[in-house]
């Protein structure tokens, strides 16, 4: 028999991802928090009145978080000689299961 060790990241107690790696599920899980505090100040705006919109939102700039610091000068752009990797949505990294995203979980109460 084999053991295998999970990392899940779990929110208001609903888990959200397991990850194969420590690493990998903290780094998620600030992610999450970030987008939490961006929902809040999303939340002071009367640009986006709808819930799931604000939501949606936060999220993508959470994930997003290093292009907007970017955007916003606070960060400088990577140089030449740095890799960049391009973000692929379409594909998740084989260590990682997803439970129930933020974007299953609008279009499936939709």
């Amino acid at each position: 028999m084999a053991v295998v060790v999970k990392y899940v990241v779990e929110r208001n107690g609903v888990e959200k991802m397991t990850f194969a790696g420590k690493a990998e599920a903290d780094a998620y899980d600030k992610m999450l928090d970030m987008s939490e505090e961006i929902l809040q100040l999303l939340a002071t705006s009367q640009l986006c009145p709808d819930d799931q919109q604000q939501e949606a939102l936060a999220f993508f700039l959470a994930q997003h978080k290093d292009e907007l610091l970017q955007a916003l000068g606070a960060k400088s752009k990577p140089t030449k000689k740095e890799k960049v990797e391009a973000p692929n949505d379409a594909a998740a990294p084989d260590n990682v299961q997803a439970i129930g995203s933020p974007e299953k979980t609008r279009t499936q109460a939709a």
